[in-house]
């Protein structure tokens, strides 16, 4: 990446692979790290501010402001992921951070920075869209000053939290169909790529064995795994979120189509759903009842796996 570092903030619910993300993120010099703000969703919010804080001074990150941000959902009770421990964090018995956030929430410092940057931020949600619905809806004077919003969420085939809907979808489905009509360039980092980029075994033993302790920390959560999922040995490990901050970092390896998408909103099993219209001409529907508006967003549909995990593995491992 040439000329200077693009300025992003990223909004997250640090578990694993958040913080998989902000070691990257952090480390990479083409992106200035204006700022992280929390929202509750793999965990709860506090234990959210906690796990970011401690990632930031494990990977020896500058003075990033953190602030702390939603509880909850905007209608939806909380229901954090066992995925990712008690903790959030893999259950590592990770140090309590010497860190603190600062004084304001998130809502007021995404404000704050997004309008103080001295060109358009690029805003990287990897969490449940919350924070963003509420400074959308609080403050929409900040999307002159945003560039782009990366988020990772939503599906185009198949959920994790239900059949069809992605966990940071589902768990807050009004705040991502507020996000849809931001009014910015929007892409969906979904779950169709989100699952493929995977770093190979060897490397995460590598990892695991440094001596380095920021490094042995990456190494801890890419082996990771689900509780309830079977004990691998010798187990490779996904990148996840960290996987929506290098497609910020290097565009080109991620293959997106300009489709329509929408938020399913109504009760029972499609609650969640990301919508997305991949049909060559209008339907039936549209046919007899008029076409629906629908936002046009820049959906993952490929990724170029290799280039991403070499990408990830270079930036945390560079000196």
């Amino acid at each position: 990446m040439t000329g200077r570092p693009i300025p992003v903030i990223i909004d997250c619910d640090t578990g694993v692979d958040d913080a998989l993300a902000l070691l990257f993120a952090v480390r990479h010099p083409g992106l200035d790290v204006r700022a992280v703000t929390c929202v509750a969703g793999n965990t709860g919010v506090d234990g959210v501010v906690r796990n970011t804080l401690t990632v930031l001074e494990q990977a020896g990150a500058g003075d990033i402001p953190v602030a702390r941000g939603a509880e909850c959902p905007l209608i939806e009770p909380l229901r954090t992921s066992p995925v990712h421990g008690q903790d959030g964090m893999g259950d590592l018995g990770l140090p309590a951070p010497t860190r603190r956030p600062v004084d304001v929430d998130a809502v007021t410092l995404l404000r704050r920075e997004i309008l103080a940057s001295p060109r358009p931020v690029i805003l990287i949600p990897t969490a449940p869209l919350t924070n963003i619905a509420l400074l959308l809806r609080t403050h929409p004077e900040v999307v002159r000053n945003i560039e782009r919003i990366v988020f990772m969420g939503g599906a185009v085939e198949i959920g994790n939290a239900t059949p069809v809907a992605e966990f940071n979808v589902w768990h807050d489905p009004e705040a991502a169909a507020i996000l849809l009509t931001a009014g910015v360039p929007i892409t969906m980092y979904g779950l169709d790529v989100f699952r493929q980029v995977v770093v190979p075994a060897a490397d995460v033993r590598r990892l695991r064995t440094s001596s380095e302790p920021r490094l042995r920390l990456a190494g801890e959560l890419l082996a990771h795994r689900d509780p309830a999922a079977s004990d691998d040995p010798a187990p490779a490990g996904g990148l996840g979120d960290a996987g929506a901050v290098c497609a910020v970092a290097d565009p080109e390896g991620l293959t997106t189509e300009l489709l329509p998408v929408e938020v399913s909103l109504a009760p029972g099993p499609t609650r969640g759903q990301t919508i997305v219209d991949r049909r060559p001409r209008p339907g039936e529907s549209e046919i007899h009842g008029g076409p629906r508006e629908q936002a046009l967003v820049d959906v993952a549909l490929g990724v170029d796996v290799e280039r991403y995990v070499n990408l990830w593995l270079t930036t945390v491992e560079k000196p």
